[in-house]
C-alpha cells in the first residue's frame, strides 16, 4: 500500500504531522544505518577498483557499483519525502550463469593480507561479497522497522537485489576456487532431503476441541 498525496498522520500528543515525517523513532534510526552502511559500500567499491585487474570482476564490480547508487539515492529520496520515489524500484540482473562447481580442491589456508601490495582479485571480491550480506541484514531488520509504507516497500524491495548481487559474486569466486563448496555424500543428502513431508489439513482451534496439555494446571 502506498502513502496518498498529502496524507495526514497522527501523533496522539502533537497532532497531525506532515508526510516527510511520517516515521516511527526505529525507523529512523535503523534507515539511518541502512543508509551510512550503503554509503560505505559505495566507498569500499571505489576504493578496491584500482586493485582489480580481471576485467569479469571489474565489470561485475562497475555494474553493481552504478546500482547500488541508484537505489541509494531512491532510498533516501522516499525516506526524504515520506512518498513515493520519483523513480520506480529496479531489480538487479546478473549477467552470468548460476552453475557452482562442488567439492574441495587444496589450497592455501586463508589469512588477512599484510600489505596492500597483497589485494586482489580475491580479497577484493571476498570484501565485497562481505559488504552485500551486510546490507541485506541490515536492510531486512530496517524494513521490519518501518512503520512508512513507501521506506518499507523499497527497504523490502532493495534486499532480494542484496541478495542476487552477493550470489553473483559468490558464482565469479566459486568460478576461480576462492569460494569452494563441499557437499554431503549422495546417501546423507537423500536423508536430508528426505527428512521432512508436507504438511496437511487445517489448523486446529478451540472449536475442534481443546490444545493438549490444557488442563495441567499453573
Amino acid at each position: 500500500m502506498e502513502n496518498q498525496p498529502n496524507q495526514m498522520h497522527q501523533n496522539m500528543h502533537t497532532g497531525n504531522i506532515p508526510q516527510q515525517l511520517n516515521h516511527g523513532a526505529h525507523e529512523v534510526l535503523d534507515v539511518q544505518e541502512v543508509l551510512s552502511g550503503t554509503v560505505g559500500t559505495l566507498n569500499t567499491y571505489s576504493l578496491l577498483r584500482q586493485h582489480v585487474q580481471d576485467q569479469e570482476l571489474a565489470g561485475i564490480m562497475d555494474r553493481q557499483y552504478q546500482f547500488v547508487q541508484e537505489e541509494y539515492n531512491t532510498t533516501l529520496e522516499c525516506f526524504q519525502t515520506g512518498k513515493d520515489p520519483s523513480k520506480p524500484t529496479q531489480s538487479y540482473k546478473m549477467n552470468q550463469d548460476n552453475d557452482f562447481i562442488y567439492g574441495l580442491k587444496p589450497s592455501q589456508p586463508k589469512k588477512p593480507i599484510q600489505s596492500v601490495s597483497e589485494m586482489n582479485e580475491e580479497t577484493v571480491s571476498g570484501c565485497l561479497l562481505g559488504a552485500l550480506k551486510s546490507a541485506a541484514s541490515m536492510k531486512t531488520m530496517a524494513a521490519l522497522e518501518t512503520t512508512n509504507p513507501v521506506v518499507r516497500r523499497v527497504l523490502a524491495d532493495s534486499v532480494p537485489n542484496c541478495i542476487e548481487m552477493a550470489y553473483e559474486l559468490s558464482i565469479y569466486q566459486n568460478k576461480h576456487h576462492y569460494y569452494q563448496v563441499p557437499q554431503f555424500t549422495q546417501q546423507d543428502m537423500q536423508q536430508m532431503l528426505n527428512a521432512y513431508a508436507p504438511a496437511q489439513g487445517q489448523m486446529p482451534n478451540a472449536a475442534q476441541g481443546q490444545m493438549p496439555n490444557s488442563n495441567i494446571p499453573h
